[in-house]
């Protein structure tokens, strides 16, 4: 069968767009196909948006903070002038990018793939074959498996409420869970539940970092339970009953909306993988350091993969080599991550990057600990935060950093100066000796090695 393309990317996001506008450059024929608007999550579905209603609920935050220190200001949050703001942005990024798409030659196709071989796929039915494929199908909410899941809305949903409900329950302690949570309080709602099957939230931070938010959260009026598994969600009328096993026994949580943020897993399982060849593991698509699937001719990057974190930068970077290798015809690239910063927009945030004490100690690394609260440190307290603090790990005798993490304002910024600075190769002496603007977040960093 002769090829109506020489690449089809499926998926229209981060992973994808980047793999289909390299190879159309290179004069390849190629198709970008999606059964969702294109974008992506993170520019639809996820970071963009939520930050977008974080900006909002800053000025709340701030409002509370000066409070008493010479800002005088009553604050509130209007649901839906705030989910209007919100579509500024989002309801114009699928028809800009499928336009930039389609000026690059791409063919834009809607709907959803399937492999029918492994150079053969239909879309809604429609069959297309191609020398290559690149898969960047991202990241779906896991299966909870649980009697009334069905009653559970998903942060994309979150995300386009028409109004706020006054009683939000949300299933989960990660990313989602904590920084949705956040946005749904300042933003009115009476009640916000969290209920996290762990002893703690945000299982992959820093414990310290973590108990500092926890105590931020109480603070803000959100209930935060943990060592809480869910059981049953059902309805009851116009409520929601949420049945849960604690460790004091079993009970429920009346509310009016039940957000799932348990987290979210490889979204593959209709593209009947099989039959192209290509292998799977619970992670994702098996793939090489080149980015390369157990089918040759296909690629694959991002949340569908079995690789690296499930970022958004991750998948660009991911995306980029998978670019290489594909034009070059030959596996001339491998992966190999620098050290990759993370951040929970919370307010404060939360951020970290490298290793954690745990990991540092599992490799028998000699290193020391510095960590301090720093509320009554001039950044802090020039905008009234009272949860905030850094623990950075220095190895001995060389000086490497080899973990940095923080809590508070500024440290979603802080954090990317401490990766450049790992990945440049500089010492926490180098680091004492830059010289940064001043007062600035930045000009804290060499306090904190």
């Amino acid at each position: 069968m002769s090829s109506d393309f020489d690449l089809i990317v499926i998926g229209g996001g981060t992973g994808g767009n980047g793999v289909a506008r390299a190879a159309a450059a290179a004069g390849w024929k190629v198709a970008s196909v999606d059964c969702l608007p294109f974008g992506g999550t993170c520019a639809l579905r996820g970071c963009d948006p939520k930050k977008m209603l974080i900006a909002v609920t800053e000025g709340v935050e701030m409002a509370h903070a000066m409070a008493g220190k010479g800002l005088n200001a009553k604050v509130g949050v209007n649901w839906a002038d705030m989910i209007a703001f919100k579509r500024t942005f989002t309801d114009n990024m699928p028809p800009r990018i499928e336009s930039g798409l389609e000026k690059a030659g791409i063919t834009v196709l809607h709907g959803s793939a399937r492999f029918t071989g492994p150079d053969t796929v239909e879309v809604d039915g429609k069959p297309y074959a191609s020398r290559h494929f690149h898969i960047a199908t991202g990241a779906r909410p896991m299966t909870l498996n649980i009697p009334g899941e069905d009653h559970l809305i998903t942060s994309t949903d979150f995300l386009d409420l028409p109004d706020l409900p006054a009683r939000v329950a949300f299933v989960g302690g990660g990313f989602i869970a904590m920084e949705f949570s956040h946005i749904a309080r300042r933003a009115g709602a009476a009640e916000v539940t969290v209920l996290e099957m762990m002893d703690r939230p945000l299982g992959n931070f820093d414990p310290d970092m973590v108990a500092m938010l926890v105590e931020a959260t109480d603070e803000l009026g959100i209930d935060l339970r943990t060592s809480t598994k869910v059981l049953e969600v059902s309805k009851s009328g116009d409520e929601y009953v949420v049945s849960v096993e604690t460790p004091d026994g079993a009970q429920t949580i009346t509310c009016d909306l039940v957000v799932h943020a348990t987290g979210r897993v490889p979204n593959i399982d209709d593209l009947n993988l099989e039959a192209a060849g290509i292998e799977r593991t619970r992670r994702g698509i098996t793939v090489s350091p080149y980015m390369r699937t157990t089918n040759p001719q296909v690629f694959a990057a991002g949340d569908c993969a079995d690789s690296g974190l499930n970022l958004t930068p991750v998948s660009a970077y991911e995306a980029r080599i998978a670019a290489k290798n594909l034009l070059a015809g030959k596996d001339e690239h491998a992966v190999d991550y620098p050290p990759i910063p993370s951040a929970v927009f919370t307010l404060p945030p939360v951020a970290t990057v490298g290793l954690s004490e745990a990991q540092a100690r599992e490799q028998g690394l000699d290193f020391d600990v510095h960590s301090q609260t720093t509320e009554g440190w001039y950044s802090s307290m020039r905008v009234g935060a009272k949860h905030s603090g850094f623990k950075t790990l220095v190895e001995k005798g060389t000086g490497k950093v080899l973990g940095v993490h923080l809590i508070g304002p500024g440290a979603e910024e802080q954090i990317n100066l401490f990766a450049m600075a790992m990945a440049s190769g500089l010492t926490a002496d180098q680091i004492k000796a830059r010289i940064f603007a001043y007062p600035s977040y930045a000009s804290d960093i060499g306090s904190m090695v």
